[in-house]
């Protein structure tokens, strides 16, 4: 089993910052704003943000992209040692990513009542039935992750309510 050396509350809040950074590129985009980013020996090895919309891909995840690029950057799909930073609870596809890649801990900085799958609806990541287990700290600048989704969906709604107003007339 791979360990990790002890991380301070303030390493954690360092790296959601820059997972933070990369939801601002998706909120940019007018995608659902969460970013992640993935180090490994203390140092960024990936970054990535939502692009579902932007691609046209369902899988377009920030947490897909995140791994993918990881993957590439340190040559096995196996990213043991490393820590993922996340400001939203993953869905199951990258709850199930999470694990494919053997991951060895994930930093979540706002859980997802309706569909997160690290301890809200399912919590994949720590199932004993699976052959790896993810180490999870869960609530890492939760107010400021949260802050910037609910900031988005009140816009989005703004929006929706002015386009309804305009049609209307």
């Amino acid at each position: 089993m791979i360990s990790l050396p002890p991380v301070s509350r303030e390493i954690d809040e360092k790296f959601m910052r820059e997972a933070l950074r990369q939801a601002r590129k998706a909120y940019a985009l007018q995608e659902v704003p969460i970013g992640c980013v993935i180090v490994c020996d203390g140092k960024i090895v990936a970054r990535g943000y939502n692009r579902r919309n932007t691609d046209k891909n369902t899988t377009s995840h920030a947490e897909i992209n995140a791994i993918r690029r990881a993957s590439k950057k340190l040559g096995d799909w196996r990213l043991e040692g490393c820590t993922i930073y996340i400001t939203l609870e993953p869905c199951q596809m990258c709850a199930g990513a999470i694990v494919q890649s053997r991951i060895t801990r994930a930093v979540i900085g706002s859980m997802n009542p309706k569909a997160g799958c690290a301890g809200s609806v399912l919590n994949l990541l720590e199932m004993e039935q699976f052959n790896h287990q993810v180490i999870v700290a869960r609530g890492v600048l939760e107010q400021e992750c949260s802050k910037m989704l609910s900031g988005f969906f009140r816009e989005l709604r703004e929006i929706k309510r002015i386009e309804k107003e305009i049609s209307e007339i």
